[in-house]
């Protein structure tokens, strides 16, 4: 979270999480939506979404020929390709009658590409400019989405292409059937009784919305690896696309009034401008992501990205609570859980539950599968998991790396201390199991 007044973020978060919670629906809702919108918000303001966003700019401006190129040589082959152009000139519209010079200019270049005379080498190279581009895509929402673990090469050399290639066409077809269907005589019909010709209309007029917030949430559904609802990816879709349809409209307003800053830098006014344009856009998207990943785990809202402290009694509570219900699941013969469903489960924030889930991976007690999502599953036979290793695995967790128990020089009467506080530990779960979380053996 970012650096704020201490007794101003305590009073907000006081109203947001008060100790009573509300008895009306409507104003639980009403509390979830400002919390989500409070920690989204801090989340933009802490920097690391303005980071990314400038990133993918950066990568924007040296793939969008390559991935434009790409996308209209398929669409060439189907004769379509004229109807995707403008999609390029209605992202470049907030800039004006300079957007249309760069709209033409990349249309100009993406001509003299000629995919068919590449060569093998100059293809490759081609297709790896656009993967990359899509691969630090992916890597700025898995960032969001709090994933370690991207995609293989393999996945991503035929999502990405499949999306690249394929994506274009679906849009085209979208669109020639919306057209076909407003052409119809049936829908001409309907548009002369009222009120449903102006309900038509006004449908049309927002088209560009809907259209914005359909591709807006198939990327938030598909990009981060990991699964995203359908309900998350709207929620952030529909913020996330009204977002950008009116700043486009405000930065179009402000590019007609900066006549001073066109005086300035001459010709490299168009330049600052699509540059501007491009991280706004980014920014945005990136933005909705973020409020999806909330709307999703709502656990995590009060998580900080910059990192989180919980106590040894959490850790070691969490530990026993997340390795009882792998074990359940193994024992029961069911799949392998992964980390969203233990997160629901469990009722913790994603990055903590990773953390104690790492822990115990590090110290050989739960393996990861090899699906997608990655499962968990026990190491060993759950009979031959004490529990006292498990408390230990999550309590000397970070000794290997950072400090170790050993290294501190400690009294003889301390020492002694400890020494009595492990060993009543050890005697308390002497002879206990993880089975005995998960296997009822008690007479009855």
């Amino acid at each position: 979270m970012p650096k704020v007044n201490f007794s101003v973020k305590e009073m907000i978060e006081d109203h947001l999480w008060p100790e009573v919670a509300p008895s009306s629906s409507a104003k639980r809702k009403g509390l979830f939506a400002l919390r989500i919108a409070y920690a989204s918000i801090a989340d933009l303001m802490a920097g690391q979404l303005s980071l990314r966003a400038m990133s993918l700019v950066y990568t924007t401006l040296l793939s969008i020929v390559p991935l434009l190129a790409l996308s209209f040589s398929v669409l060439k082959a189907l004769g379509v390709h004229n109807d995707i152009e403008p999609f390029l000139f209605q992202f470049l519209a907030p800039l004006g009658e300079q957007g249309i010079s760069i709209g033409q200019n990349i249309i100009g270049f993406i001509d003299n590409i000629k995919v068919g005379v590449l060569g093998s080498v100059g293809l490759a190279l081609l297709v790896y400019t656009v993967l990359s581009l899509v691969q630090k895509i992916e890597n700025a929402f898995n960032m969001i989405w709090h994933v370690e673990v991207t995609r293989s090469f393999g996945e991503r050399f035929s999502s990405y292409l499949s999306v690249i290639l394929i994506g274009p066409v679906l849009i085209v077809s979208a669109l020639g059937l919306t057209a076909t269907l407003m052409n119809s005589s049936v829908i001409e019909f309907i548009m002369t009784i009222e009120p449903f010709g102006s309900l038509i209309i006004s449908t049309t007029k927002l088209l560009p919305y809907f259209m914005v917030i359909g591709v807006f949430a198939f990327v938030y559904m598909f990009v981060p690896n990991t699964r995203v609802n359908l309900g998350a990816a709207l929620a952030g879709a529909i913020v996330s696309g009204v977002l950008w349809e009116t700043s486009g409209m405000l930065f179009a307003t402000f590019v007609v009034n900066s006549t001073k800053y066109t005086a300035i830098y001459s010709s490299f006014a168009v330049v600052i401008m699509l540059l501007i344009w491009l991280y706004i856009s980014w920014l945005i998207l990136l933005f909705g992501s973020n409020l999806a990943f909330y709307v999703q785990n709502p656990s995590s809202i009060r998580v900080s990205r910059q990192g989180f402290e919980i106590s040894n009694r959490v850790k070691e509570r969490l530990a026993l609570l997340l390795m009882q219900l792998i074990a359940q699941r193994h024992y029961q013969g069911g799949p392998a859980p992964s980390l969203d469903e233990l997160t629901e489960q469990a009722s913790v924030p994603h990055t903590v539950a990773r953390y104690v889930l790492s822990k115990l991976v590090d110290k050989r007690l739960l393996i990861e599968s090899n699906g997608s999502p990655v499962g968990y599953l026990p190491a060993k036979a759950l009979d031959a998991l004490p529990l006292n290793a498990i408390l230990q695995a999550i309590r000397s967790a970070e000794e290997a790396r950072y400090l170790s128990a050993k290294a501190v020089a400690l009294s003889a009467q301390t020492s002694e201390v400890i020494s009595q506080l492990d060993a009543s530990a050890e005697q308390a779960l002497a002879g206990k199991t993880l089975r005995e979380l998960v296997v009822d053996d008690k007479p009855a």
